[in-house]
């Protein structure tokens, strides 16, 4: 009986973590993969010593590189002034101008549509969501390109 308790115990963990993943974003399970890494090298290197065998324990700890380099990065200021815990600025209410609009795509007059393409597809490579970059930076992208072309 208590085996059987404990097999639905670890299929409902196993449901919970499988749903917790799916819906998990991509720099999350990231995050997620840096840290089982480290704390595998971690514990490698632990038993290691605990074995007596230091210079193999210090090359275990190499795997800790990875979780070093980001903390390194995000506390030491070269994650950039926008960093990754910067809000979004406020949305405006409104249609956005062309003048806006212009701006937003670095383009200014006069502007063709393979101009306002050629744009929006540069700088939605580093402000797509699933590239890093953030939902709102995409909609104001997307928002000036609509206005440039005359969707809205």
């Amino acid at each position: 009986m208590v085996m059987l308790a404990a097999g639905f115990a670890m299929l409902a963990a196993l449901l919970f973590a499988a749903r917790s993943f799916s819906r998990a974003s991509v720099a999350t399970i990231k995050a997620l993969l840096a840290w089982i890494v480290a704390l595998a090298g971690l514990s490698l290197a632990c038993l290691l010593l605990l074995t007596g065998r230091g210079p193999a324990a210090l090359s275990g700890l190499v795997l800790l590189g990875p979780l070093i380099w980001r903390w390194w990065k995000e506390h030491a200021g070269e994650a950039g002034a926008a960093g990754p815990s910067r809000p979004p600025p406020p949305v405006r209410v409104g249609p956005m101008k062309r003048a806006e609009a212009l701006e937003v795509l670095g383009l200014s007059e006069p502007v063709s549509d393979s101009d306002v393409r050629a744009a929006w597809v540069r700088l939605m490579r580093v402000a797509h969501p699933d590239g890093g970059g953030s939902d709102w930076l995409a909609a104001r992208v997307n928002q000036a390109k609509d206005v440039l072309l005359g969707r809205r």
